[in-house]
């Protein structure tokens, strides 16, 4: 979906290790990025920034993180677990494309990554 921080790649590769239907995942990423996005400014302040670019920008946060949006968007335990997958591997493959990958590995010993879109989303298209 437009707008939404995690590539159609990392969603296939996440849906078929996920204990959910492959076809819910993309609404569950667009659920939590309806919810992250407006909250953009408070991760930036609040939180460590691994990596930005136009399209995206991607947060260590505690862990533990992922529960609390999960109890905000009325997910079940399968439906949060796919949806930081999906955001781990989408951190994980920018580290494979920009040589930090073991960085980020180091990382998500600790904490966990939350991306968020940062274009907008106005008649299908992605605006920065």
């Amino acid at each position: 979906m437009p707008g939404d921080p995690i590539e159609g790649q990392v969603l296939v590769l996440t849906a078929a290790k996920a204990s959910v239907p492959p076809e819910r995942l993309p609404t569950l990423v667009h659920q939590a990025q309806a919810l992250l996005g407006p909250a953009l400014e408070r991760y930036r302040r609040e939180y460590e920034r691994c990596y930005a670019d136009e399209e995206l920008e991607v947060f260590l946060v505690e862990w533990g993180h992922w529960e609390e949006l999960a109890t905000d968007l009325d997910l079940s335990e399968r439906e949060r677990s796919a949806v930081r997958r999906a955001h781990e591997e989408q951190l994980l493959r920018i580290g494979r494309r920009t040589d930090r990958e073991g960085a980020f590995e180091t990382a998500l010993e600790i904490r966990e990554p939350v991306c968020i879109g940062t274009g907008d989303v106005r008649d299908g298209r992605v605006e920065n």
